[in-house]
């Protein structure tokens, strides 16, 4: 799978990552010498497609991370969410192939990835894409929410609005609303707002997300055997509940947008 996001430093990469949780900064948190991390879980830097969100600390970490090339055990490449002036300019002076407005919670320990500088992307070569909708159903000021089953292959026993795959070559738009009607017997008509594709990482599927709303005026629900049960709850309502990843974020933009 292709990830787009932005060119900080040219050259092209292949390897297995090695992510850190939170920003990072060079100086102090990896010996220049031999690439050994200082922070989190230890590991070396060496030859790893290094991830993180985004650079802190002193303007000398822009030479360790020149140190490292002078010993060889730089890493093949940096990906972060948010380039900082100092992890670029390392990248640069290093010829480290860097590229970051990337979502770095889709990289996993391990994934085996192709870091292009020269166009901005990244490739992760041990997922599966998958596209879906996700569709809040909202009457009276109330989002349907359906209950997974414990033996669901994906998010099991979780919460989750009306979701589910789109078929071969159908539009998402028309998915949605299959979708719809298949899981709660509710017909919907055309939908009140929409939000540009989200991508969630569940074990080596990367699910592409197009959210939807559809106001409606009916909530007589009839579940399909592809969820348990069903509640009617207030945005804040769900927001204590136990969701999808991203729900609660895709929800408030889509009820935004109904505010004129």
């Amino acid at each position: 799978m292709i990830v787009r996001g932005r060119s900080i430093s040219k050259g092209k990469a292949r390897g297995t990552v090695l992510r850190l949780k939170g920003a990072f900064s060079f100086l102090g948190g990896v010996d220049g010498a031999t690439g050994e991390l200082r922070v989190e879980d230890g590991g070396n830097v060496s030859d790893r497609i290094l991830v993180f969100p985004m650079g802190k600390g002193s303007t000398v970490g822009s030479f360790t991370m020149y140190d490292l090339k002078v010993h060889g055990k730089q890493p093949a490449a940096v990906i972060n969410s948010t380039a900082e002036t100092i992890v670029a300019t390392g990248a640069v002076i290093s010829s480290i192939p860097m590229v970051d407005s990337v979502d770095v919670g889709l990289l996993r320990n391990g994934d085996d990835v192709t870091v292009d500088g020269n166009d901005g992307t990244i490739e992760i070569h041990n997922v599966r894409p998958v596209r879906c909708v996700s569709s809040v159903v909202y009457v009276d000021g109330k989002i349907l929410m359906l209950r997974r089953p414990d033996s669901a292959s994906s998010f099991p026993g979780v919460w989750s609005l009306v979701a589910g795959k789109v078929e071969g070559n159908e539009s998402t738009d028309d998915a949605a609303k299959r979708e719809i009607y298949e899981e709660t017997g509710l017909r919907v008509s055309s939908h009140s707002a929409s939000l540009g594709p989200i991508f969630v990482r569940e074990n080596d599927v990367i699910w592409e997300v197009h959210p939807y709303l559809f106001v409606h005026n009916v909530s007589d629900v009839k579940l399909n055997k592809e969820n348990v049960e069903h509640l009617w709850v207030s945005p804040d309502e769900m927001e204590r509940m136990n969701t999808v990843t991203s729900t609660v974020l895709a929800v408030r933009e889509l009820i935004s947008k109904l505010i004129p």
